[in-house]
């Protein structure tokens, strides 16, 4: 390996630690990807939480200046197909390689920026920021499965957006306390923290759970290396979003609900089995 192959391989193993520290159900899912998707989709995670971070906890600098220097250096990266921050240099590898369309990226900044200003959101905006912010991801991270494939990628466009929308929505849901309270922030429109009841809630429940049926359908058309590892986190996302269906809106408003790790793990080897006798 020379000198430039082992920078590469350093940026992009960034990618895989950064996920490992954020995120155990992302960690998992990518884990049982075929081995030729995991650096790809571990540095799209590095860079999305990056972002991520700066609108949500450095509050003590100017994150405005942040993003902004942020994007700039990702663009640069892309174009120079080199930057000395691991997390830029892996996924400007990334998007090089696969070829992924710019206006996502954009779009996703746009969403990041959103979050500095937007504290109450309404249909208009709450749309662009799921798009921006989930949707786009799910599109990168399809745009790596099909490799090279357009007519698959415009054919399963529609569905890994959906899936990034639900993914996004039972977050929000169930952070919808630590949003209030530590960012001021409510992203779904028309609900007001102090008075979400049960109606409110179901409301946003049969919402989210039109995104997941539609994902589903598209789940099973993705390529086989690919397929596993999604639906790994589509069960994940679907088992803690019953978990919040399951408990009241006063619940919610006071805890976060969570999986333990230790379902986590039986989620995962019931669906790898599963999958392997023809069972999922």
């Amino acid at each position: 390996m020379d000198a430039r192959e082992l920078f590469n391989q350093t940026s992009l193993e960034c990618g895989k630690l950064i996920t490992q520290r954020y995120s155990t159900s992302f960690t998992l899912g990518i884990q049982t990807l075929d081995k030729k998707f995991h650096e790809p989709i571990y540095s799209i995670y590095g860079f999305v939480r990056f972002a991520d971070e700066i609108v949500d906890t450095f509050h003590d600098h100017d994150k405005a200046e942040l993003l902004a220097t942020f994007r700039k250096e990702t663009y640069e990266s892309i174009e120079r197909g080199l930057s000395l921050n691991p997390v830029l240099h892996g996924f400007q590898l990334i998007v090089n390689k696969y070829h992924i369309d710019l206006d996502l990226i954009e779009a996703f900044f746009k969403s990041m920026a959103m979050d500095l200003d937007f504290r109450t959101y309404q249909d208009s905006n709450y749309q662009e920021y799921i798009y921006g912010s989930a949707e786009v991801v799910g599109l990168m991270c399809l745009k790596v499965f099909v490799e090279g494939n357009l007519e698959m990628y415009d054919k399963l466009k529609s569905p890994a957006r959906k899936l990034g929308s639900a993914f996004q929505k039972v977050n929000f849901l169930r952070d919808i306390k630590s949003d209030y309270e530590e960012r001021g922030r409510v992203y779904f429109p028309g609900v007001s923290f102090e008075l979400f009841d049960k109606i409110s809630k179901v409301a946003i429940e049969k919402d989210i759970q039109s995104d997941f049926d539609e994902a589903l359908i598209g789940i099973a058309q993705l390529p086989e290396g690919a397929k596993l590892g999604v639906k790994v986190a589509y069960l994940y996302y679907q088992k803690l979003f019953d978990k919040i269906k399951g408990v009241s809106a006063d619940t919610i408003t006071h805890e976060r609900v969570r999986i333990p790790n230790s379902q986590k793990f039986t989620l995962l080897l019931g669906t790898y089995f599963g999958s392997k006798l023809g069972l999922s």
